[in-house]
């Protein structure tokens, strides 16, 4: 059946919805989740659309973990198989699949991303081809105890200085009044992508900083790097336990959501579990753009998120395309942020009133979105695992203090060198 999918026009089958013949259907497979939530939100939403135009869908599954899902998904576009027609990609992925995905603007209509977050749009095109639509988006945010900032009338601190002295201050208040293990501020420190995360916000908050620019440019071996690992190498043993240097998304919270720290950074996701019924901070919680570097810096979020893209040996490019368009829908965006808590990529909903209702902190999102800091994945494409690698390595080392920071800068701006050779 699948060899004749091709051959079925769009128009006829918009005239013939809910009169599906075997002959007119098309088969198509997508891979848009891995288990829970976001699996079933995906299957029922291919449902749907299966009913309205008479196609039939296969939901393929893939592995939980981003890097096998991504080595799954090599494998089959590198053989130039039609197995599966949509694939589901992280953001920093454009970049290395975009030869086997097909442009999206040559089947979807002109204004298809009107409305989206621009920075979005931007990482899903390379060389000017929209390889993916952009589906749901994350970033880094700092979540403060309300409660302890008001009980020792603090206001919620709006440079990273201003963040250290706040935390220490209250950690020492909070000790002395009998909580031993008080922390000041957790984040996620662990030699992974998560650290990249956050060194790339610490750095891009200070007055020109960055990894690697637009231009392709390495920028890294700057004062706004030095000043910012130097500064975040002060919080280790400080106002952070050592342990942070082995924290993830989920050590971060457990300490954060038994009371035990002040402030954390972590991804919107953490807001409904601090909020659950069992948390210990349940009311207590406030969410605010991560702080600038400095006082002429800038708030600087890292963006996450996931995308849907269409392969280039799909035997019928048109009509995944089609499905791809119904899936990130703006209705699919809402019903997906109020029942899974996936945030939308496209702005206007970021004023919904029920979203709003749902998630209070969406009218912070939503300008912590618009000031957003991309990974250098599209510009580096298929290389930027390795830039990732050398970077968050030598942070670790550095917040480790196995090497000073000038060292460890010094060192990163050389591998980088040698990863780009004369162009990425």
């Amino acid at each position: 059946m699948k060899q004749f999918k091709s051959l079925v026009p769009t128009a006829l089958l918009s005239l013939c919805i809910g009169f599906p013949t075997l002959s007119m259907a098309a088969n198509l497979t997508i891979s848009c989740g891995a288990v829970g939530a976001e699996l079933q939100l995906c299957k029922e939403a291919v449902e749907a659309w299966s009913k309205q135009t008479g196609n039939s869908v296969e939901v393929v599954s893939t592995p939980n973990s981003a890097t096998e899902r991504l080595s799954f998904y090599q494998q089959i576009l590198s053989a130039q198989s039609s197995d599966i027609d949509i694939i589901q990609i992280d953001m920093v992925w454009p970049g290395m699949l975009a030869k086997h995905l097909m442009d999206l603007r040559e089947v979807l209509p002109a204004n298809a991303t009107q409305g989206y977050f621009q920075a979005q749009v931007d990482n899903a095109t390379v060389n000017g081809r929209l390889v993916t639509m952009p589906w749901f988006t994350d970033s880094g945010l700092l979540y403060y105890r309300k409660d302890l900032l008001e009980k020792y009338n603090k206001p919620v601190p709006q440079t990273w200085e201003e963040m250290t002295i706040t935390a220490r201050a209250v950690q020492q208040a909070e000790r002395d009044a009998g909580n031993a293990n008080a922390w000041g501020y957790v984040f996620q420190g662990r030699a992974y992508e998560g650290l990249t995360c956050n060194a790339l916000e610490w750095i891009s908050s200070q007055p020109q900083g960055g990894l690697v620019n637009a231009q392709g440019d390495i920028v890294v071996n700057n004062q706004a790097s030095r000043a910012a690992l130097t500064l975040a190498k002060s919080w280790v043993g400080d106002i952070a336990p050592r342990g942070v240097l082995n924290y993830t998304e989920e050590e971060g919270r457990g300490v954060f959501q038994s009371g035990n720290a002040l402030f954390m950074r972590n991804w919107p996701y953490v807001w409904a579990l601090v909020q659950s019924p069992d948390s210990a901070v349940k009311d207590k919680v406030g969410v605010a753009p991560l702080p600038r570097g400095g006082a002429t810096g800038s708030h600087a979020s890292t963006l996450g998120g996931w995308g849907l893209a269409v392969s280039r040996y799909s035997a019928n490019p048109k009509l995944a395309a089609e499905l791809v368009s119904y899936l990130s829908s703006a209705q699919q965006q809402k019903h997906r942020a109020l029942v899974g808590a996936y945030n939308p990529v496209i702005e206007s909903l970021y004023q919904d009133p029920e979203l709003l209702a749902a998630m209070p902190y969406y009218s912070q999102l939503h300008s912590i979105l618009n000031d957003g800091v991309m990974r250098p994945a599209s510009i580096t494409a298929d290389r930027y695992p390795r830039v990732s690698n050398a970077f968050f390595d030598q942070v670790h080392g550095v917040l480790a203090g196995e090497r000073p920071v000038d060292q460890a800068l010094a060192e990163l701006e050389s591998e980088l060198t040698r990863i780009k050779r004369r162009s990425w």
